[in-house]
């Protein structure tokens, strides 16, 4: 879970809404989310600081009401039995379901975009699961949204501000195929870097620079391994936090980039994002759910971190 989150507290605030489901209901949305493992499903804004969201609760009774002051809303829209059942203890829609409602509901196309990358973070919902729950429930309120997301999402986004960026990039260079979190290597197959995003075709590559990034080891560690992309013919760019107040600023970076990128000579550009033989690929929800406990606990410890 996010470091600025208190996990005792966020799971009190769900139980506390939860106590006053009726018989028939269940957590759902980013709550939902965020019980059944979802580490960036905390309840704060992905986009900009605002206030937590309520807590909601899916249930077709009239006998509870909204009380967004109390902490929680209703959300009286069907719900099959198959969307309903108890995870540690606590009555709850299925990942699927849940991640539904909040893509369906997000504020925008981006944040729906979001809410489907961090679910496939943590292994909760494949983009085939998402996609196969928005077939069979055709006409519902917010499919269209849903559907364009699926188009847009990746199973390898490791954090919010890495989607969003990603979508400002995609916005701003007309049809460019980006990797997420994919290891560069050298030609003779060390590691180059894992950086956020890259532009297999030109070699630019991003980065997301929040808080903690601007001191410290980690800001050293940021620095050497910019060095390192420049020297095997990769052009680095980096957006930072306050980026999203100024979205000219990361355009006008990025846009450099590519232009700098344009000149490195064939030469220089000693890198590859083909791992050779013995490779094992976490990119996706199905290869990560393949992992052996040793191999998880080995290949994903990013995620403790």
């Amino acid at each position: 879970m996010p470091s600025h989150v208190d996990g005792e507290r966020l799971e009190q605030r769900i139980v506390e809404a939860a106590a006053v489901l009726p018989g028939y209901g269940g957590v759902t949305g980013w709550a939902a989310l965020a019980w059944w493992g979802g580490v960036w499903f905390t309840g704060h804004p992905w986009s900009r600081p605002g206030p937590v969201a309520p807590v909601v609760l899916a249930t077709p009774s009239h006998a509870v009401r909204s009380q967004p002051g109390c902490g929680f809303i209703v959300s009286e829209e069907r719900l099959n039995p198959a969307d309903l059942t108890v995870h540690n203890e606590l009555p709850i829609t299925t990942p699927v379901r849940s991640l539904a409602f909040e893509m369906r509901y997000a504020p925008t196309d981006w944040l729906a975009v979001v809410a489907l990358d961090m679910a496939a973070y943590d292994d909760l919902v494949s983009l085939d699961e998402a996609g196969d729950w928005a077939a069979a429930h055709n006409g519902w309120t917010g499919i269209p949204r849903m559907r364009l997301a699926l188009t847009l999402a990746d199973e390898n986004s490791w954090s919010p501000p890495e989607t969003l960026m990603r979508m400002h990039w995609r916005r701003l260079v007309d049809g460019v195929r980006l990797r997420c979190n994919a290891a560069v290597l050298d030609p003779d197959g060390r590691l180059i870097g894992t950086p956020d995003l890259i532009d297999p075709a030109t070699g630019v590559v991003g980065e997301y620079d929040g808080a903690v990034h601007l001191e410290g080891e980690q800001r050293l560690r940021d620095v050497d391994r910019a060095a390192r992309f420049r020297a095997h013919g990769l052009e680095p760019v980096t957006r930072m936090a306050g980026d999203l107040r100024r979205p000219a600023a990361f355009a006008d970076r990025l846009l450099t980039a590519y232009r700098l990128a344009a000149e490195i000579p064939l030469r220089r550009r000693r890198w590859t994002l083909d791992p050779g033989p013995g490779w094992i690929d976490t990119s996706t929800v199905a290869a990560r759910r393949a992992l052996s406990e040793p191999e998880r606990e080995r290949l994903l410890r990013y995620r403790a971190a």
